[in-house]
């Protein structure tokens, strides 16, 4: 039918692809450096130079649609005439964290917020970052009449600034003003933070197109980051995503959205009309490094060393509450390590501690999850610490399922590409808008708990144990209990499956 172009616009750089609309093969590729740091406040006009670098040599000839990614939880407020008050504000900009408080308390506290908009507010979120500018720069507040995220600012500046402004409910979601569940705006939370009422774009469906460029290329609806790299994953009903940065996070595809009264679970939207509840940890491949400069060696190291112990590290149990924690919410604590004898005191058996732990913080994430009904029977590892040796022989067992570690690749621009092929084929009357198209699964290994799986359980216990132990009662009775293992099935199902 034609080929089509996905643009992922993330804190740090560019990136393109150019793809066949039937095969998803991907035929020419794109990327640029942001000119600046991606933290604090921005030039968003800085992203623009960036797509223009990327897009050099003519690599959009030929491109008949395009589908925007970008980084999750900036904040671009506008006056009545379009123009940015101040730069942008950026999501791992901390400076709102007293101001996410305060608004979490003026709503009535976390389940209020919770069952409002499916998210506890934090400094990420543009929510809190309307209640900082209101109490910080009150005369810039005073002039915002309009609020965009960066991909709803990067659509409407590719569509050359029309007077429609659109979003999609994945990036809406991450507002901390738009509730998945209900699928509306929530201008009153708005009012809550900033003082007063403003435009908000108008949030479109998956397939739908936001509008054509001057030169009449179709923009579609577009996404951000995290909902992007599902689809372009092809993660579908019982999948589960882990990413292994410093920090982790876990997110599965789910037919509802979730309420969580303790906001462990944010409930957001992804691309599909589908939902993305998603469970951070605030330790994952930062533990990891932190015992790496203890011993001496870097993470290949780490892993080689954990490779010569043994399941369970000799009784060593790595609680790894290093930078405290989010899940379970103990904000204040820090690491545990519990078990030391003489013969458990070696470098190897520590290692393999410290990917045992960080593996069992992250099954605890999942488990949350699991306990609000997603099934989980495969999941996929993302972040480069998912190559080590370790990491791969340790995770199937301990969490219970078929791992599945993905070729490295531009998976939120790919995501991007797959919806713009899909909003392009509902144009012309060739593709339904409720089946994306099916491009292949991407390419990965597949690792299986095989005979290790009660071994691992045990592993799992063990740390349980401890950790009710040192922090009794830190998860609701049953949330964090292993429940009897799903089937696990080969084929992933739902919007996002892959033929």
């Amino acid at each position: 039918m034609g080929i089509v172009a996905g643009l992922d616009s993330s804190s740090e750089s560019t990136r393109i692809v150019v793809c066949d609309t039937d095969t998803g093969a991907v035929i020419k590729q794109g990327y640029a450096p942001h000119p600046v740091g991606g933290s604090g406040d921005v030039d968003p006009q800085t992203w623009l130079m960036s797509l223009g670098e990327a897009a050099e040599g003519g690599l959009l000839e030929g491109v008949q649609a395009i589908g925007v990614s970008a980084q999750q939880h900036g904040l671009l407020a506008l006056d009545a005439g379009g123009v940015l008050v101040r730069p942008a504000s950026m999501g791992n900009d901390k400076r709102a964290q007293s101001a996410a408080a305060d608004l979490t308390e003026a709503l009535g506290g976390r389940t209020a917020w919770a069952q409002a908009v499916g998210a506890v507010p934090t400094a990420s979120q543009p929510v809190a970052k309307l209640r900082w500018l209101a109490r910080n720069e009150p005369e810039s507040a005073h002039r915002v009449a309009e609020l965009m995220q960066p991909h709803d600012w990067l659509v409407w500046q590719l569509l050359g600034r029309p007077m429609r402004r659109t979003t999609d409910r994945g990036t809406a979601s991450s507002s901390g003003y738009w509730s998945a569940a209900s699928g509306s705006w929530r201008p009153d939370l708005v009012q809550l933070a900033l003082g007063h009422q403003v435009r908000l774009p108008e949030v479109i469906g998956p397939a739908d197109a936001a509008g054509h460029t001057p030169e009449g290329l179709l923009i579609s609806a577009g996404t951000g980051e995290t909902m992007a790299a599902a689809f372009g994953l092809g993660v579908g009903i019982g999948d589960a995503v882990i990413s292994l940065g410093a920090s982790g996070s876990v997110f599965s595809v789910h037919h509802e959205a979730l309420a969580d009264p303790t906001g462990t679970i944010l409930s957001y939207a992804d691309a599909t009309g589908m939902h993305l509840p998603v469970v951070h940890t605030l330790n994952a491949v930062r533990t990891l490094r932190g015992t790496a400069e203890l011993l001496s060696t870097d993470l290949e190291g780490l892993s080689a060393l954990a490779m010569k112990s043994t399941p369970g590290s000799y009784g060593l149990v790595f609680l790894p509450y290093l930078e405290g924690e989010r899940t379970p919410h103990l904000p204040h604590t820090a690491g545990t390590l519990t078990g030391l004898r003489r013969e458990s005191m070696k470098p190897e058996h520590l290692a393999r501690a410290a990917f045992e732990g960080m593996l069992c913080g992250l099954a605890d994430a999942l488990d949350v999850l699991r306990g609000r009904g997603v099934q989980v029977r495969r999941v996929f590892l993302l972040g480069p610490a998912a190559d080590l040796q370790a990491v791969r022989a340790i995770a199937p067992a301990l969490l219970g399922a078929r791992i599945v570690v993905p070729q490295p690749a531009d998976y939120a621009a790919l995501g991007a590409a797959r919806q713009a092929a899909w909003a392009l084929g509902v144009s012309h009357g060739t593709q339904s808008p409720h089946e994306p198209p099916r491009w292949p699964a991407a390419a990965s290994q597949v690792f299986e708990p095989g005979e290790d799986l009660p071994v691992g359980q045990s592993v799992r216990q063990q740390y349980v144990a401890v950790r009710e132990q040192t922090h009794p009662g830190a998860f609701e009775p049953g949330v964090f209990e292993p429940g009897p293992q799903e089937a696990m099935g080969h084929e992933a199902v739902g919007g996002y499956g892959a033929v």
